[in-house]
């Protein structure tokens, strides 16, 4: 049974990914700051606090309350041809809900009802449970030894099988992971 929490992380994360999809096809990409430290206004409420390697950290406001995430595509998906929607991971803060270091791994189509996906991190496996389009750790302790791992890890591969039983393989370079981690953290206060 799913916990209104991870109901609520699900429908905060569909959220975000609409809002990331928003502010990164508006227009035109503009050149970066040349100051990583300066935030850049997306839209609305959405503050680009900066990006490195494929990685973008971001903070926003819900129903008055500071959130804060990154966000990051694969550097490979496979198989290559498959018809996917946008794929990412995310890692986010909710310090008015006492949440810090949730994350999730989009993967761009309906998962197989009932499956996990495996999550690798450098050697280090993680099961995550899987809801529609989304794998999400089990629990706070899990989110964090995964965080954990992402921002000591060179590269993440989450595997998944689709509902018409695809199997999937994204691949993550966690360059860049640990710099967006620290601005989405320093938004929010969160204490490594």
């Amino acid at each position: 049974m799913i916990s209104p929490a991870r109901c609520l992380a699900a429908v905060l994360a569909l959220s975000l990914t609409l809002l990331w999809i928003a502010a990164a096809g508006a227009a035109a990409p503009k050149p970066e700051p040349k100051s990583a430290t300066k935030p850049v206004q997306q839209k609305e409420g959405v503050v680009k606090l900066g990006g490195v390697q494929g990685w973008d950290a971001y903070s926003d406001t819900e129903k008055g309350h500071k959130i804060c995430y990154l966000v990051g595509e694969p550097s490979k998906s496979e198989p290559a041809n498959a018809k996917r929607n946008k794929i990412y991971a995310s890692i986010s803060h909710r310090p008015a809900e006492k949440v810090s270091n949730e994350v999730s791994f989009n993967a761009g189509y309906l998962f197989k009802e009932g499956s996990d996906a495996e999550l690798v991190v450098d050697g280090h496996k993680f099961s995550l449970f899987t809801n529609k389009d989304s794998a999400w750790s089990r629990d706070a302790a899990t989110d964090k030894a995964v965080v954990e791992a992402l921002a000591k890890g060179k590269t993440a591969v989450l595997k998944g099988t689709s509902a018409r039983g695809t199997e999937t393989t994204d691949t993550y370079s966690l360059a860049g992971l640990t710099q967006a981690l620290t601005q989405i953290d320093k938004a929010c206060g969160v204490k490594r």
